[in-house]
């Protein structure tokens, strides 16, 4: 059988706003008459890295599918883990893996303290090629992060993005069963390549980001709130072959329910 990855990022929890669109996305996730194989969320939970940001981040965020979540440029990792992970809040890379029946999932924290841009510390990469050598050959493995390590023709992201890359590029050169890399941070949804890899970038969900040719260059005009929060489902066959799909979901309105 297929496995099913859900892969939503940028849920910004600060306000109504931010939490009824993560809401939507969840009761969207919950409600599927299937399970799915794993949930996995590519970073900036929080808006402002505050504890209570967290706290409603951990309650939006309850799901009945396996869940894995990184941090981003805008969270704190001490408060990402003692707020998400029960953990004591050090300032170590956030690093977790999955092992499911049909994939390996391994999700690496390519935040920087202090800086929107994103990097991967040695003990990181170290951490990731462990997990892949112990990966089953013979299975898929995907590898996740907020920073996107190449430029995505987005300007006001491409500054800010993943640097170094040629370490993980090296990394994924030595284990052909890494089948594709998941990312954030760009508020697009959008696909490319990396290391002979796809590259699959979620939408946003709190905001979507306009490209350069469909806005003017005044501040603010990069960012679009209208349009609905959504998500990727990644497919995996049996045969090893990787299909995304994009999803878009309505927020429910004031007075139609929906988790409180």
């Amino acid at each position: 059988m297929a496995s099913v990855i859900a892969h939503l990022s940028d849920i910004h929890v600060s306000d109504e706003r931010s939490a009824a669109r993560t809401r939507a996305v969840l009761d969207h996730l919950n409600g599927l008459p299937h399970d799915l194989d794993a949930v996995v969320v590519t970073g900036d939970i929080a808006d402002h890295a505050l504890p209570e940001e967290y706290a409603k981040a951990r309650e939006l965020l309850a799901c009945r599918h396996p869940l894995l979540v990184c941090p981003g440029n805008h969270d704190d990792r001490a408060a990402f883990r003692q707020g998400l992970l029960d953990a004591p809040g050090t300032a170590d890379p956030v690093n977790q893996v999955l092992h499911a029946a049909g994939f390996t999932l391994a999700l690496c924290d390519s935040s920087v303290p202090g800086k929107d841009e994103g990097y991967l510390e040695d003990e990181t990469l170290e951490w990731l090629a462990a997990v892949l050598a112990a990966a089953p050959r013979d299975l898929p493995a995907l590898v996740g992060f907020h920073h996107p390590p190449v430029p995505l023709h987005t300007p006001y992201v491409d500054g800010i993005r993943q640097y170094g890359e040629e370490r993980l590029a090296e990394l994924a050169h030595r284990h052909p069963n890494l089948t594709a890399f998941l990312c954030g941070h760009a508020h697009t949804a959008a696909a490319t390549t990396f290391a002979g890899r796809p590259l699959l970038v979620a939408p946003g969900v709190v905001s979507a980001l306009r490209l350069p040719w469909e806005h003017q260059e005044h501040p603010g005009h990069h960012v679009h709130l209208d349009l609905p929060p959504a998500l990727a489902f990644h497919v995996l066959d049996d045969t090893g072959r990787l299909t995304t799909h994009y999803r878009g979901v309505a927020p429910a309105r004031p007075g139609e329910g929906g988790r409180g």
